[in-house]
């Protein structure tokens, strides 16, 4: 069944399959070509029976690998022969209940949703994230930047949107590893609140803006977003949106409505489908982001035209951004899988890989984008072109 599927659907590239036999199968033909090394017939089995899962279970076990043209290029021919599935009929009726209990993100299952993925050491994300750890998209107006510019590209970018002044108080939802609060200090002149459901990311948010005389311009809490009080200048959100659940995106944006100033500017940067919206895939939820869900962009627009007083002025669709992002993420892990298998065995490796792999597809084959919502109370907030992005003032 498994070599009439493949035979089927492989028309873009090929695939070269060894079994554990000795036995080797071709699929398709030409470029990109890649390789499957089997070691288990039962995980070919798996596989079958739930592709979304077992496909990342499989591998994380040792069930199969890569071989030339790597993990990566293995990944590129799937997604691009395997479209990613949408629920129809009877599970579309039901994915409303699905989505609930996955993604019934109250208060507590929050904080442990977070501690899950980015509790993790520090020194873990510092084998491939840049100098600032940034651990979100970057942006790359030249697509040959560093990934050190990139991110930095990434924060005059928001900065831009938000249009700061000197002085002004600034909101970080999911202030991270601290890096844009700083950024938007000391470029902006501002003061500015990160809040984060990370400890680990807080001490090393708190530490840095200590080591770089910050301390007493950026704060950082570990604290939920809907516990948040107070009035704000400037909201921004970067990366955080995608834990919110669905359940909670009103909630969301009712948070932000109530935080901001009357002549206030708020920026949410979220991954996003272009696509129909779904469920969240099963792997990544049970290993990677549990809780998690990517928006589309109508399921975003739809909740804030529900909220009076709250509207949309600007809105950007970031393409293949990410791709470039997790492909230098990948390369930055491997160049250091080594060490790391030796501190967090091999079997986190694979997870690691894996998922930095499928999610550069991802963007690449697939339909994620990153979206930058531009929100405020009315129109007259922000200008009526946006030349103020193209050439920012002095």
């Amino acid at each position: 069944m498994l070599e009439k599927m493949l035979s089927a659907r492989i028309q873009l590239g090929s695939l070269t399959m060894r079994l554990p036999s000795g036995e080797t199968r071709v699929f398709g033909h030409g470029e990109p070509a890649a390789e499957m090394i089997v070691h288990d017939n039962a995980a070919l089995r798996r596989i079958l029976r739930d592709p979304g899962l077992e496909l990342g279970e499989t591998y994380m076990e040792g069930g199969w690998e890569a071989g030339a043209g790597g993990l990566r290029t293995l990944i590129e021919v799937l997604m691009r022969n395997f479209a990613e599935a949408h629920p129809e009929g009877a599970e579309r009726l039901t994915l409303p209940l699905i989505k609930l209990m996955q993604q019934s993100n109250r208060i507590g299952r929050s904080r442990r949703n977070v501690s899950h993925h980015y509790d993790l050491d520090e020194a873990l994300f510092r084998t491939f994230l840049d100098d600032g750890m940034f651990y979100s998209c970057a942006y790359f107006p030249h697509e040959d930047m560093t990934l050190e510019d990139a991110q930095q590209a990434k924060c005059q970018l928001l900065m831009d949107k938000l249009r700061l002044q000197p002085g002004m108080r600034v909101l970080d939802i999911g202030s991270g590893w601290g890096g844009l609060a700083m950024y938007l200090a000391e470029h902006g002149g501002v003061e500015v609140d990160g809040v984060t459901l990370s400890t680990e990311q807080l001490r090393v948010a708190e530490d840095e803006a200590a080591r770089r005389g910050l301390s007493d311009r950026v704060h950082f809490y570990l604290r939920d977003y809907r516990e948040q009080e107070g009035v704000y200048d400037r909201i921004v959100s970067v990366g955080m949106f995608e834990h919110v659940g669905e359940p909670q995106f009103s909630t969301f944006f009712r948070k932000i409505n109530s935080l901001l100033a009357p002549d206030g500017i708020a920026v949410l940067h979220t991954i996003g489908v272009t696509g129909v919206p779904g469920q969240t895939n099963a792997w990544v939820r049970r290993h990677i982001f549990p809780g998690g869900y990517v928006p589309s962009l109508s399921q975003i627009t739809r909740k804030v035209e529900q909220i009076a007083g709250l509207v949309y002025t600007d809105v950007e669709v970031l393409r293949l951004h990410y791709a470039w992002t997790l492909a230098e993420w990948y390369r930055r892990f491997q160049a250091q899988r080594a060490s790391i298998a030796e501190r967090m065995g091999e079997k986190f490796c694979r997870m690691w890989e894996f998922y930095l792999a499928t999610s550069e597809g991802s963007f690449l084959w697939w339909d994620l984008v990153v979206f930058h919502v531009q929100l405020t109370h009315g129109h007259g907030a922000v200008p009526v072109t946006r030349d103020y992005l193209c050439q920012p003032e002095a």
